[in-house]
């Protein structure tokens, strides 16, 4: 007898409209209702939201209602996300939409150290990259006048300088959380990186702070000072983060039961994972497979 399939239908791959002899492909939409399912796409996307109160947004495993204003970057081919109507009851949304391949800033010119701080910012942004309200209103005058820009060069000149000036924010936060993505995180400490290289190896495992202090050739109480000093994140923190991730990830790609996962991912108890992923999430696992799975197309 053959096994059932584990796995899920894919989401929809978005083919966008953007051309080989383009820099950039821009959409200015004003709209009432939002429709297009949860999708990716290899381009990059900064998206733009007005007048868009209760919206849901879904980045990854992010899901979150928005205020008024939405503007968020995606550089990561891979990363689920969709906007939908929610709470929103507005008749007057307005969308701007850029989209752009990674080779309009390649490598050996972000490695200029006039790039430095975009360069960090399409990092960050490979698990989707939020801005604040501040930040949007101080660059809205830009973004709403590259919409109206007729001469193409000036264009792209007017959006490296949209996103250099996005770069200089110091609030922008990301949003789904890098196991989910698939990502690999990294820091500039050799001793932080071993041992994050090491719970994602074994997380589904029982992680001890003995353990991966040994491992950073630290005492336990200076390798959990020196941890949180470097991640901003207390080492619990950082193993639920990753354990959350994985769950939730296959949760949506594979069919596998609630408990079966909560135990594939290092939870002890059922209740304390489904404590724990309400508390970071929002909802239940089920509620979360569930309501991802609404957002879906079959192809």
């Amino acid at each position: 007898m053959s096994q059932p399939d584990s796995t899920i239908a894919p989401v929809i791959r978005e083919i966008t409209p953007l051309s080989d002899s383009d820099c950039f492909y821009l959409a200015d939409r004003h709209k009432s209702s939002f429709d297009f399912p949860i999708h990716s796409h290899p381009e990059f996307e900064l998206n733009f939201i007005g007048n868009g109160a209760g919206v849901q947004r879904t980045v990854g495993d992010n899901s979150e209602t928005i205020g008024d204003y939405d503007l968020v970057l995606i550089t990561s081919p891979n990363l689920e996300h969709v906007w939908e109507q929610g709470d929103c009851h507005s008749t007057n949304i307005r969308e701007i939409t850029i989209q752009f391949t990674s080779d309009v800033l390649p490598e050996s010119l972000l490695r200029k150290n006039q790039f430095h701080s975009i360069r960090q910012m399409l990092e960050r942004a490979r698990l989707g990259l939020a801005f604040s309200h501040l930040t949007i209103m101080k660059i809205y005058g830009k973004l709403d006048e590259l919409t109206r820009q007729q001469r193409s060069f000036h264009a792209v000149l007017s959006f490296f300088e949209l996103l250099y000036d996005l770069s200089l924010a110091d609030d922008s936060r990301t949003l789904s959380s890098s196991s989910f993505a698939r990502i690999k995180t990294s820091s500039d400490s050799r001793r932080v990186n071993k041992v994050q290289q090491y719970i994602t190896s074994h997380f589904s495992e029982e992680v001890r702070l003995e353990q991966l202090a040994e491992l950073a050739g630290m005492t336990p109480v200076a390798f959990s000072r020196f941890f949180h000093q470097r991640t901003g994140r207390t080492l619990s923190e950082y193993i639920i983060e990753i354990r959350l991730g994985v769950a939730s990830r296959m949760l949506i790609d594979s069919t596998k039961m609630v408990a079966e996962i909560c135990y594939d991912c290092g939870f002890n108890t059922l209740s304390n994972f489904n404590r724990l992923f309400r508390k970071h999430k929002g909802c239940t696992p089920t509620e979360f497979r569930e309501n991802f799975n609404k957002k879906k197309i079959i192809i």
